[in-house]
């Protein structure tokens, strides 16, 4: 084993686990031998890792907060954000698809009929592969009028519309929809395998970062489903997406830090080993400091991110905490990414190196998932009340 090796795998003491650490220390064993080695080509290819999300679940990170009754270790949100960072750090694009399967899995879980919970939540420790479908070309984020309608009949659903740009979209076995009805809009389960579907490459499929495949266009043409794949009540679509949001706002946020700690460490050794003016470049007093401030920027965040997470167990100010975990860490991604990349120089600006992928997919996600000026309006939105201002939009004149 070289200095280097021994170096990458201790990183209890730059990282302490935030959970049990029998509990991480598996977890990072798990991906240093299934995760990492693939992560570059899995970058490069843009393409969804089936058996690695598929042995993830085989393996139970898929379904750590997921009750026991269903296949799930029945752990808390801690857990779940431990995941995300250990998967994260090792490849963006894997923790993508952890999000998806999340959003897909809570939903049912928090909203759906006991028949569906029965039928799909066992199915996700087998490795079901889900995507979350909200956005149209029309609407973009602005999920309360849709142009994908669903009609009751005397035997479930009708759905028949498009959705674009649909992440974990090329791999997925069910797609969590939105669709307006006469009521309003509402939340639906559909199976890929349906007669009407078809699941097509659009002209702007591809993201610079968190590549784990085309974001696909799905068509439903007249595509009938069960009464109890409705999820929820109908008409509250909205608000049970924005509850969904804010839980996989914390898991991204975790994602991002995994992101830094990737940079963070790269570069690290760089500096340990490289030799510049007689000296290694760690011990310029100048990298140092640089060192300092990442170091100190990414304990920042991973703290406020396990806030978050506790946040969803305790059920207290949930939107607050998942929106400031995520804008502070996806910033803090960039910044440290970048700063990881002049310190190594010419090396951290190769195509071979491993500094392009990491910020692109740290500037990804201050996008992704809830922009950087989304999280900002939530945040306000909590804020004003308790500060005593009327919030109220003023009507155009």
């Amino acid at each position: 084993m070289t200095e280097t090796s021994v170096m990458w795998c201790d990183k209890g003491a730059l990282w302490a686990p935030m959970v049990d650490a029998g509990f991480v220390d598996d977890l990072r064993k798990h991906v240093a031998l299934h995760i990492a080695p693939e992560a570059d080509s899995i970058d490069k290819e843009d393409r969804y890792p089936v058996e690695i999300v598929k042995n993830l679940a085989r393996q139970g990170y898929c379904t750590v907060t997921l009750p026991k009754a269903y296949g799930g270790m029945g752990l808390g949100y801690s857990h779940a954000v431990a995941v995300c960072e250990e998967v994260g750090a090792a490849s963006a694009a894997v923790g993508v698809c952890l999000i998806t399967i999340f959003q897909a899995q809570s939903m049912i879980n928090s909203f759906g009929k006991p028949s569906l919970k029965e039928r799909y939540l066992p199915e996700f420790a087998k490795g079901l592969l889900t995507s979350y479908a909200l956005t149209e070309s029309n609407h973009g984020s602005d999920i309360r009028q849709l142009d994908t309608k669903a009609v009751r009949t005397s035997r479930g659903w009708i759905i028949s519309g498009e959705k674009h740009f649909i992440t974990s979209g090329s791999a997925a076995e069910i797609f969590i929809i939105l669709a307006q009805t006469d009521i309003g809009v509402s939340v639906f389960a559909v199976p890929r395998d349906m007669h009407g579907i078809k699941v097509y490459e659009g002209d702007n499929s591809a993201t610079f970062g968190l590549r784990n495949g085309p974001h696909m266009n799905v068509i439903f043409n007249d595509v009938e489903i069960p009464e109890d794949h409705l999820i929820g009540e109908e008409g509250k679509g909205v608000r049970q997406a924005v509850t969904v949001l804010d839980h996989s706002r914390t898991l991204a946020a975790g994602i991002s830090v995994g992101i830094a700690r990737a940079a963070f460490e790269a570069a690290l050794v760089f500096a340990r080993d490289r030799v510049a003016f007689d000296q290694k470049v760690i011990n310029f007093q100048g990298i140092q400091w640089y060192f300092a401030e990442m170091l100190s920027q990414i304990d920042g965040a991973r703290l406020i991110v396990e806030r978050a997470a506790r946040s969803l167990d305790s059920h207290d100010q949930i939107a607050r905490w998942s929106s400031e975990a995520k804008l502070v860490a996806s910033t803090m991604a960039t910044e440290v990414t970048s700063r990881a990349a002049q310190i190594c120089g010419a090396y951290g600006i190769r195509i071979n190196a491993p500094f392009g992928r990491y910020l692109r997919d740290a500037k990804a996600y201050e996008i992704a998932g809830g922009s950087s000026e989304i999280l900002k309006n939530t945040i306000t939105k909590f804020l004003l009340p308790v500060a005593g201002v009327e919030t109220t939009r003023r009507r155009l004149s």
